[in-house]
């Protein structure tokens, strides 16, 4: 059981603080039930990635609070883990990234023997021992292989996973400076996005009412979000952090790519369920959340 949390502004620079940390299902709360590590990355001014990462849980964790508070950038993602292979290592925390781009990942799959050979050089560019990270490698030689097609590079590997090996999820956010992509496979994770439009504009002196749900409180929280009433933002996660009712759940298969116009465009691209399915148990709380 891994969290996943990813946001893009398209060109505009804003605050992760809202979002990873004081909503009332926020990452750090969601980090006492995944105890395994946490971390951030976003892009630098010069569209460099940043990633912040520990292999302790987000709410003892200062460095995730630090920079989920100070951290500015148009594309953020972050990720509570909960190990399903590989030790709580720095190297085997997400998100990773490889050329240019940030990923973490939200599942699990095995045989990872049969996936080392697939990958060949790309092999190099995985630093842990974790599936996921040989999942972004293979999302990396893939894209590769398609002209640098992210969204094709992401089907394609989790294709050849879901044709090959036991899989439980392969839900994963891929960004690039102003880009973000979301795959949602198969249907036993929960992955949700929302689309939050900006604030009315108004003239110069004049204020716009705020977005509904940008004041949000709850028995262990109360939320505000200034920022966000006039800077559009997508955002994916595994859970509906704030209980806005525009969140919609990927479909099975589900790819979304969102431009730096923050147009997002939705294919299923894995209609079939992976060959070799794991079933999770009755009990996950990522079934269907």
């Amino acid at each position: 059981m891994c969290r996943l949390f990813g946001m893009t502004a398209g060109a505009e620079l804003v605050s992760a603080t809202f979002w990873l940390l004081d909503a009332p299902d926020s990452l750090a709360a969601q980090s006492r039930r995944n105890v395994d590590g946490s971390g951030i990355g976003f892009f630098d001014p010069a569209g460099q990635p940043v990633l912040d990462k520990q292999p302790e849980p987000a709410y003892s964790d200062p460095e995730f609070i630090r920079e989920a508070k100070q951290g500015e950038s148009a594309t953020f993602v972050a990720h509570v883990r909960w190990a399903t292979a590989g030790g709580r290592t720095t190297a085997n925390t997400h998100p990773f990234a490889m050329h240019g781009r940030i990923m973490a990942h939200n599942g699990g799959f095995g045989e990872l023997a049969r996936l080392d050979e697939q990958l060949g050089s790309y092999r190099d560019l995985v630093l842990g021992d974790t599936d996921s990270e040989r999942y972004f490698a293979l999302i990396t030689q893939q894209t590769d292989a398609h002209d640098g097609d992210v969204g094709a590079g992401i089907a394609a590997a989790a294709g050849w996973i879901g044709e090959r090996l036991p899989v439980s999820s392969l839900n994963a956010i891929v960004t690039a400076p102003g880009e973000l992509w979301a795959l949602r496979y198969p249907g036993q994770h929960a992955l949700h996005v929302i689309e939050r439009p900006a604030g009315d504009s108004l003239p110069a002196g004049q204020h716009a009412a705020p977005r509904a749900g940008l004041h949000v409180r709850s028995s262990t929280s109360s939320v505000h979000a200034p920022a966000l009433q006039f800077v559009p933002t997508v955002v994916v996660a595994s859970e509906e952090l704030d209980g806005e009712r525009a969140w919609r759940m990927l479909v099975p298969g589900e790819l979304i790519h969102v431009g730096p116009d923050l147009t997002v465009e939705s294919a299923v691209v894995l209609p079939e369920p992976p060959a070799r399915l794991v079933p999770l148990p009755p009990d996950n709380p990522n079934i269907d959340t």
